[in-house]
């Protein structure tokens, strides 16, 4: 008993010096659960949660104010944008949406919204200071994905029946060209420099790279993971470094992360994280990845540096969407 009590002690220990060796970053996360029509804080450099508050019904996609003051969240069943204090975490007013607005990203300028709405095809443009609808932009069946270019001039909006990414553009809200992908595209995101836009598609499995400034396909990644069968493997949430060397993909019921080398466009590593890993979001560091485990009810903290997992943190049921705050 007593070189039993060592060895768990010795464990212990290990495991204490191994996460503590996990840089801290002061930074705060809030993950919208799906299904408690809730938003867990969790403090990133103590990984823990410290507050969850009720909000609308079934949030999902959720953004940051420019100036990160404001949380906006997509109320999905409430077919409206509900925008909280971020620090206090009152609540602050609603904004328009189509119907089961679903993903939504803010333009550089910092009050021009753009929202998917699911069952109506279309992506809505909002004023945040008026509260009012600036456009509606038509979109293919079931729209989702919302990437915004740097320079912001160019929206990428997927959707998932019509298996398209259409190329918006930002001052006029017109569409101006459309490429077919995989089966379910779910997420659009350019890197840093504008030089690459990565398209998910969940049913086919694949992740597409292209060149933004002529449409051209760079490279398509699929996927392998020993003892996973294929249909489980779902490309879902996508992240890239600030030095683009990097980008991480959600792997759905697969319970993976894959690491990707960004020039290679090779798979590096898979991390095993939580149970139907969804969304993700780096910490503005790139030291940390916070992703959302939708069956399993947590939140996965990656240390990106040692490309693994160092806790898990219990959230709400069904976290699906996460960003996090930039001081």
């Amino acid at each position: 008993m007593f070189r039993s009590n060592l060895m768990l002690s010795a464990t212990l220990a290990a495991l204490t010096l191994g996460f503590t060796a996990v840089p801290a970053s002061a930074y705060t996360a809030y993950i919208t659960n799906e299904k408690d029509n809730s938003l867990t804080v969790i403090d990133t450099e103590k990984l823990e949660v410290t507050k969850t508050i009720k909000i609308g019904q079934r949030p999902r996609g959720v953004v940051l104010s420019k100036d990160g003051k404001l949380v906006i969240i997509c109320t999905s069943d409430d077919n409206i944008i509900q925008v909280y204090d971020a620090k206090t975490l009152e609540f602050v007013k609603t904004l328009p949406s189509g119907p089961d607005p679903e993903l939504l990203v803010l333009h550089p300028d910092g009050k021009t919204l753009y929202v998917a709405n699911e069952d109506d095809n279309l992506v809505t443009v909002v004023d945040i200071e008026q509260g009012k609808v600036v456009s509606d932009i038509p979109v293919g069946v079931e729209p989702e994905g919302m990437g915004m270019s740097p320079d912001g001039k160019v929206l990428v909006n997927t959707s998932e029946t019509t298996n398209m990414a259409h190329f918006i553009d930002t001052a006029s809200h017109k569409t101006f060209d459309n490429i077919l992908v995989d089966s379910r595209p779910r997420v659009a995101i350019f890197n840093a420099d504008g030089t690459q836009l990565w398209v998910s598609s969940e049913i086919g499995g694949t992740v597409a790279v292209f060149n933004p400034a002529d449409r051209k396909l760079i490279g398509k990644i699929n996927f392998e993971i020993q003892g996973i069968a294929k249909e489980a493997i779902q490309p879902v949430g996508v992240r890239i470094t600030k030095d683009g060397k990097k980008a991480f993909v959600a792997l759905g019921p697969a319970n993976r992360v894959a690491i990707i080398d960004t020039a290679t466009l090779k798979v590096e590593k898979y991390v095993l994280v939580g149970q139907r890993v969804w969304q993700m979001y780096l910490t503005p560091d790139d030291k940390l990845l916070l992703t959302t485990n939708g069956a399993s009810n947590d939140v996965s903290v990656i240390d990106v540096a040692a490309q693994k997992a160092v806790k898990s943190i219990k959230t709400g049921r069904y976290p699906w969407g996460v960003v996090i705050s930039k001081d």
